[in-house]
């Protein structure tokens, strides 16, 4: 998912965390503490990997220049995307007592085949569709959440630990979900660094 100024993100000074919080406030933070030449490293905190920043001018032209490089947070406002449910409506028009779905407006390519079946499925295709993701999901059973933590400590662990002792074995344990192992063998590494890799992976809440 693209970022946005107020994703949330953490910087590094070495292997010191300087803070965390939403995008923006962490660029002036760093650029607050010498910008550039602080040689600090900026991690999204969904993804673990490094966020490039211009940290060069003023805190004015800074936040301009995020504002027009990362996109803002997608409206919650329902859009009409079902298209049997739009006949018989006014377009635009809201039935009366129609909750907000909060639903977000995205590009879906499918075959032929699939939206006929989909535009015979009660409530349209748009029902249709989040009943299948709901189902997916619970189907899921969370795996697909714990292998993104997993993957986003990884990738924040190979940009700061990946010259350290217990690298590989760590990132076995990691991905094994054994949390006994995984602190076991990053404990002589820095503490900052143990700790956001362990908040990353889903293996703690607070830093």
């Amino acid at each position: 998912m693209p970022l946005s100024l107020i994703a949330a993100c953490t910087a590094f000074q070495g292997d010191r965390r300087i803070t965390s919080g939403p995008l923006v406030e962490v660029a002036l933070a760093v650029k607050a503490q010498g910008g550039a030449d602080t040689a600090a490293l900026v991690f999204d905190d969904a993804t673990g990997a490094v966020v490039d920043l211009d940290l060069r001018g003023s805190d004015a032209e800074i936040i301009s220049r995020l504002a027009a490089r990362f996109p803002p947070v997608p409206s919650t406002e329902p859009v009409a995307a079902d298209r049997s449910a739009a006949e018989g409506s006014d377009a635009g028009t809201r039935g009366r007592g129609r909750p907000k779905l909060g639903v977000v407006a995205r590009e879906v390519t499918l075959l032929p085949r699939q939206w006929e079946w989909l535009a015979s499925q009660p409530g349209g295709a748009s029902q249709a569709l989040r009943r299948l993701v709901d189902t997916a999901r619970r189907s899921d059973g969370d795996e697909s959440a714990r292998r993104m933590r997993r993957e986003a400590a990884y990738r924040f662990l190979s940009a700061m630990a990946g010259n350290l002792p217990g690298f590989e074995e760590a990132s076995r344990a990691l991905f094994a979900g054994d949390l006994e192992r995984f602190t076991r063998e990053m404990a002589k590494w820095p503490a900052d660094v143990r700790t956001h890799a362990q908040k990353l992976a889903g293996f703690a809440t607070d830093e």
